[in-house]
């Protein structure tokens, strides 16, 4: 299959190895950092307003390789593209669940684990050796960081970002773009548009970084 990236970063560099890891072909990696459309070692490079032309042209789909959740949300609404022009970049050496769903334009890093009956929605990132186990809910636009895990039945609203090493226990709620800051314990549910840290992690106050 043929992949369009957009977005040209570092983020966008690791994506490209989950797809080729599956044997599929970045052709192209569009960011309006590019302000005109040119091709190198066999990759093009342009601004995101050229995606509809090379879809075409390469008969490619599209993934947003974008680690900001709400800008990866942005680029969705404005490509306004349907679901079937999305591609999932699993990489081939994750572990999925025959059993769980994996949303399109979702991208699932090295070493991540994806266990029986979860689900992740649409365009989230599951960074390198992140755990989602068993009867989760993930939804769209989600980011776990590497090294990050949600324990049985925990619930991550839309837009969430679990930072590196963090932890959710069971059946625990984290509302939607809540932030879980690096290396926290969640033991509570997490109110929506709030950040937690610490181990319990505990929604940091009024003077703090949010």
């Amino acid at each position: 299959m043929n992949i369009i990236l957009i977005g040209d970063s570092g983020h966008a560099k690791v994506i490209a190895d989950n797809v080729f890891s599956a044997g599929n072909r970045v052709v192209a990696r569009l960011d309006d950092k590019h302000t005109e459309i040119f091709k190198a070692n066999g990759c093009w490079f342009g601004p995101v307003s050229e995606v509809s032309k090379l879809m075409e042209k390469e008969q490619a789909k599209v993934i947003i390789a974008i680690g900001a959740n709400s800008v990866r949300r942005k680029i969705v609404e404005r490509l306004a593209l349907n679901a079937d022009q999305y591609a999932t970049a699993i990489h081939r050496n994750a572990v999925i669940s025959p059993s769980a769903a994996i949303g399109y334009g979702t991208v699932v890093m090295p070493g991540a684990v994806v266990n029986a009956e979860a689900t992740v929605g649409n365009h989230a990132i599951l960074n390198s050796r992140s755990v989602v186990e068993h009867d989760c809910i993930v939804g769209d636009y989600i980011h776990i960081a590497s090294g990050a895990a949600a324990a049985g039945l925990a619930k991550l609203g839309e837009g969430a970002l679990v930072e590196t090493g963090a932890s959710i226990s069971p059946m625990k709620e984290i509302g939607q773009w809540s932030v879980v800051r690096a290396g926290s314990a969640v033991m509570g549910d997490v109110e929506a548009f709030s950040t937690v840290m610490g181990v319990p992690a505990l929604e940091i106050k009024a003077g703090m970084e949010k």
